[in-house]
């Protein structure tokens, strides 16, 4: 009688024991289930870029003169550089430029016979390089003006151009534009995320990440360094929905 008795006990406690691991298996697999769901929402995504660009006009302009004189002393010298300042910034003034956009860096003096190792000596012992500079917003006075630069050599101004004294058109008014440009180049990004989703039988949801892209602003082509073209380009992560 007090075997039966614990057979009837050990057979209930398997049966609790196995409603319980059935129970839990029921809960775990629901578990699993909603987090399956989850992942599967979390890993449809899309990221894309977005452009925008413009092409605007320079509104400012550093042209420099860079010119040098020789002389076998230093007053000479010194007379030489002030005759050609004095030139540069007459013609300058000709054209209608402002002379508190004009200003010249000091000098560069070289003794030519102290650097001289062997050899013949030049005629002239000193060597002075010096360079005016116009910093003008009239972008096209200057490009009418450039070719007027003739009279100086004729002045007997010695201009030395060269790739370190190049005439530079920039664009300064980028920060009126930055909102606007960004805008074009997030609903770029858009109608793109819109394209795949179609694609892919979904919808465009929210914004998960974006990352901004520095602006670039370079000549149209070397043949009109005065046009610049501005770009930027924005990277976006957008949600995928059913």
């Amino acid at each position: 009688m007090v075997k039966s008795s614990r057979s009837i006990v050990i057979l209930g406690s398997a049966v609790v024991l196995g409603g319980l691991l059935a129970l839990g298996l029921v809960g775990g697999g629901s578990y699993i289930k909603q987090a399956a769901d989850v992942w599967q929402q979390s890993s449809r995504n899309v990221t894309v870029r977005g452009l925008a660009e413009r092409e605007v006009a320079a509104d400012l302009v550093l042209w420099p003169f860079n010119y040098s004189v020789s002389a076998n002393s230093l007053s000479d010298l010194e007379q030489q550089l002030s005759n050609n300042d004095q030139a540069i910034r007459r013609f300058l003034e000709s054209q209608g430029f402002e002379p508190g956009h004009i200003s010249t860096t000091p000098p560069r003096i070289t003794d030519q016979f102290s650097n001289l190792y062997g050899g013949q000596r030049p005629d002239e012992r000193y060597r002075a390089e010096a360079t005016l500079l116009l910093r003008s917003p009239d972008v096209e006075g200057v490009m009418q003006a450039m070719p007027g630069t003739s009279s100086l050599v004729r002045q007997g101004v010695l201009l030395s151009p060269s790739y370190e004294y190049q005439t530079e058109f920039l664009f300064t008014g980028l920060e009126a534009i930055k909102p606007e440009m960004i805008a074009e180049a997030t609903a770029d990004a858009r109608n793109a995320a819109q394209q795949f989703a179609e694609d892919s039988g979904s919808q465009v949801g929210q914004i998960r990440q974006a990352t901004q892209g520095y602006f670039s602003i370079d000549d149209l082509d070397s043949y009109t360094p005065h046009i610049k073209r501005v770009r930027v380009v924005t990277t976006i992560d957008y949600a995928l929905k059913d």
